[in-house]
């Protein structure tokens, strides 16, 4: 059998001991490819059971140079052991050299939910990020719309990512340390990921308005989670956000009901300058249709005019 010529000074102890069938880590491991041999789980492939071993200790996901460097084995190795698994369904690799192990009760998705892996994704590509905009927004109680793919703000450029039926996309923010009294950290079912605050998910709604799929989605989001808006943090946020953003939404959250949140945003909006008037409707002429010319509504306290008035679902 294979694992007679597995050199015992490849495997540490950890590894030794999970061969053995009577191990409570081995019992563990079983039940989540379901113990089933079609599934291609196989005590004999050290790959296996190094993801047997790391999942034991609560790791859910590793790299391919962790996964070499325990088990003592060659990159290319390393690839056919791991190509044979993804073959099966019993792992997906989101970005080289990092992966996941896909438990039975994900097999349909071919791939955990992002929350699951984020942290250790974003950690993997080394930069700065936060949940953000929608997803954001129903982790605060947004619950009018189903968000379609998983939204991240990072602060290094990203493509989209299809992790098995996941998609996750990011949105780049080069300022990102200027956020961190917004960002919160939130517990997942694996240990925790770094989430936007109702505050900052607001003025980030209308930062990066095509992510939300336009006016009327924000204005429906922003009515599901005002109450959970902190004013003070509100107030410290808007600093961070340029000033027609700022005053579309203090006055979003006034024509929603929730004047008593944006007492001090207002005034810390009128310490920076002298205000112009800014369009609520200012993205929308890039929506298919566009906007009717004529002005609907002028607000004198945030200086907003309105084209076409948002319709919350």
């Amino acid at each position: 059998m294979l694992v007679h010529h597995v050199e015992l000074s490849v495997l540490n102890a950890d590894f030794h001991t999970c061969f053995s069938k009577k191990n409570f880590i081995y019992d563990n491991f079983a039940k989540f490819f379901n113990g089933d041999s079609t599934m291609g789980f196989d005590l004999r492939s050290p790959l296996s059971c190094y993801i047997h071993t790391s999942i034991a200790k609560g790791k859910t996901v590793f790299t391919d140079q962790e996964a070499t460097q325990a088990l003592g084995i060659s990159h290319g190795a390393f690839l056919d052991a791991a190509e044979r698994l993804k073959k099966k369904g019993l792992l997906f690799s989101p970005r080289r050299g990092f992966y996941l192990p896909v438990p039975q009760e994900f097999a349909s998705r071919k791939a955990p939910p992002p929350s699951y892996y984020i942290d250790d994704l974003m950690r993997y590509e080394g930069t700065p990020y936060y949940v953000a905009l929608l997803k954001a927004g129903e982790y605060h109680g947004g619950t009018h719309q189903g968000v379609m793919e998983f939204q991240v703000i990072s602060k290094k450029r990203l493509p989209v990512l299809y992790v098995g039926r996941s998609r996750i996309k990011f949105f780049y923010r080069k300022e990102l340390d200027t956020l961190v009294n917004g960002i919160e950290e939130r517990t997942t079912y694996t240990g925790y990921m770094k989430l936007a605050s109702a505050a900052l998910t607001a003025f980030d709604m209308l930062r990066y308005p095509r992510g939300c799929a336009g006016l009327d989605n924000i204005v429906t989001v922003l009515s599901d989670i005002g109450l959970n808006i902190k004013s003070r943090q509100l107030a410290s946020l808007s600093k961070q956000f340029e000033l027609p953003i700022v005053q579309s939404l203090g006055f979003l959250l006034d024509k929603l009901g929730f004047e008593f949140k944006t007492r001090l945003l207002y005034k810390a909006m009128k310490k920076r300058r002298i205000l112009r008037w800014t369009d609520l409707n200012r993205y929308e002429k890039y929506i298919e249709g566009g906007y009717a010319s004529s002005i609907l509504v002028r607000d004198d306290k945030w200086r907003v005019f309105v084209r076409r008035i948002p319709e919350v679902d």
